[in-house]
C-alpha cells in the first residue's frame, strides 16, 4: 500500500466521531480539485512567475472550508498539487496545441474553447491573462503530470464512488471550489453580488432536490445564492453526474472575497464564519441524506452498468 503522504492527493475518511451508520462509507463524497498548493520546485523554476503570483488560479482554502467533512461522516478527496501545474477538472486529454514544442499524438482530441483559451488540462495562463512559462513544454511533460497525478486522482474519486453506490444504492458528490469577487461582479451586473454559485449542468448532473437543499440550507444562513450562472459545473460535474443512473454530483463555487483578502492571499475574519456554517451544512446534509436520497428521483442502478 502507498503511503498516505507520497499519494498525489489528500484523502480523508470519516473517522471514530462520525456517526456510526456511515463509518464504513456513506453516499456522499466530497472533492477540492483546485485547492491544492505543493508547488514543485522545478515547476516553479520553469515558470515565468513568482511563488505569490503562480497562486492566481489555485482555490485557497477551500479543503480547509471543508476540514470538517470526515467529523460528519463524509469523505474528503481533495488536490495535493496546484490548478496550474496540472488541472484535474479537465478532461485528461484537454491539451492546447501552442503550449507543446512538438505536434501533439494524433489521439488527442481538437482541443476544447478552455483548452484553446489556455485553461486546459495542462495550463497555459493562470487567472484570466497570466502566462506561466516563457516557453513552450514538451507533450511528455504532460503525460508526466496527467499520469502522476491527474489519473491517480479520478482512479481515487471513481472508486470512492463506486463503493458508495454499491453500499447505498446512491452516490452525492459535492465539487467545491472558489471563484474571484471579480468574476461574480462581472457576470452578475444586474443581480449583485453573490457568495454561492451552486451548478448542477442545468439539472443534468444532479437532481435539483440536492441543489434546493444546499441552496436552501446557505440562503437560511444568510448567504446570497446563485444557481448556475456564470458557473453551471465543470468537467468532474459533467463526468460524475449521470442522475438516470443514481450518481449526483453539484458544483459548490465559492466567492473569495467572503473568506480571504484577494490581493495577499490571507484569510480575514470571514474565513472562520464561513468555515462554521459549512460545517453545520455537511452535519445537517448528512442527517437529512436517507430522507433526502429517497425522494431524489431516479432507477438505483449499479454504476458500474
Amino acid at each position: 500500500m502507498t503511503p498516505a503522504d507520497t499519494l498525489p492527493y489528500i484523502f480523508s475518511r470519516p473517522h471514530a466521531k462520525a456517526p456510526s451508520a456511515l463509518l464504513v462509507t456513506s453516499p456522499l463524497l466530497i472533492t477540492s480539485p483546485h485547492s491544492g498548493c505543493d508547488y514543485p520546485a522545478d515547476f516553479l523554476a520553469a515558470s515565468r512567475l513568482n511563488a505569490h503570483d503562480i497562486r492566481q488560479s489555485e482555490d485557497m482554502f477551500v479543503a480547509e472550508l471543508f476540514a470538517e467533512a470526515p467529523a460528519a461522516g463524509i469523505p474528503l478527496l481533495a488536490a495535493r498539487y496546484p490548478r496550474a501545474y496540472v488541472d484535474l477538472n479537465r478532461a485528461a486529454d484537454e491539451l492546447e496545441p501552442m503550449l507543446f514544442a512538438e505536434k501533439l499524438p494524433d489521439h488527442i482530441p481538437k482541443p476544447s474553447l478552455r483548452a484553446n483559451s489556455g485553461l486546459g488540462t495542462v495550463p497555459r495562463l493562470v487567472a484570466e491573462n497570466t502566462p506561466i512559462y516563457d516557453h513552450k513544454l514538451s507533450y511528455a511533460e504532460a503525460l508526466h503530470r496527467i499520469e502522476t497525478v491527474y489519473q491517480p486522482f479520478h482512479d481515487a474519486l471513481a472508486e470512492a464512488l463506486r463503493e458508495a453506490h454499491q453500499a447505498h444504492g446512491i452516490a452525492v458528490l459535492l465539487d467545491a471550489h472558489s471563484m474571484p469577487s471579480q468574476a461574480i461582479k462581472k457576470a452578475n451586473q444586474a443581480e449583485g453580488d453573490i457568495d454561492f454559485v451552486l451548478g448542477n449542468r442545468h439539472g443534468r448532473a444532479c437532481d435539483e432536490k440536492l441543489s434546493d437543499w444546499v441552496g436552501a440550507f446557505l440562503t437560511a444562513k444568510g448567504w446570497r445564492v446563485a444557481y448556475n450562472k456564470p458557473y453551471a459545473g465543470g468537467f468532474i460535474t459533467e463526468q460524475y453526474g449521470a442522475p438516470a443512473r443514481g450518481l449526483h454530483a453539484l458544483q459548490i463555487e465559492i466567492n473569495r472575497a467572503i473568506y480571504m483578502e484577494e490581493a495577499s492571499h490571507q484569510k480575514h475574519k470571514g474565513f472562520a464564519v464561513l468555515r462554521a456554517d459549512i460545517a453545520t451544512m455537511m452535519h445537517a446534509l448528512t442527517a437529512a441524506l436517507p430522507e433526502l436520497c429517497e425522494a431524489i428521483a431516479g432507477p438505483q442502478k449499479s454504476a458500474a452498468e
